[in-house]
């Protein structure tokens, strides 16, 4: 029972000590990047689109009872959102 709660001990602190080493990496590699990946003014057109429910198809198909059921029509909630098109660049 003691070796198995120091094994379990020495286990976590390894984990630990792994993901502080993976952050300090990334925060480190995240840092040394460009800040401003912005595309010009002229560029880009974003719009914030209101939530709505929309149309999908789901096909037909067989569940795993091999009982068939037909393809229909449901409909599916899209939250609000930021739309952005890019014009490509010259």
């Amino acid at each position: 029972m003691i070796n198995g709660l120091k094994r379990a001990a020495a286990l976590g602190a390894a984990t630990v000590a792994l993901a502080a080493g993976g952050v300090v990496g990334t925060v480190g590699t995240a840092s040394a990047a460009p800040q401003d990946h912005r595309p010009s003014a002229g560029s880009h057109h974003c719009e914030r689109v209101a939530g709505h429910w929309a149309r999908q198809w789901r096909p037909a198909f067989r569940d795993r009872h091999h009982h068939w059921h037909p393809g229909q029509w449901i409909r599916v909630w899209h939250p609000a959102h930021q739309e952005c098109h890019h014009s490509p660049r010259r």
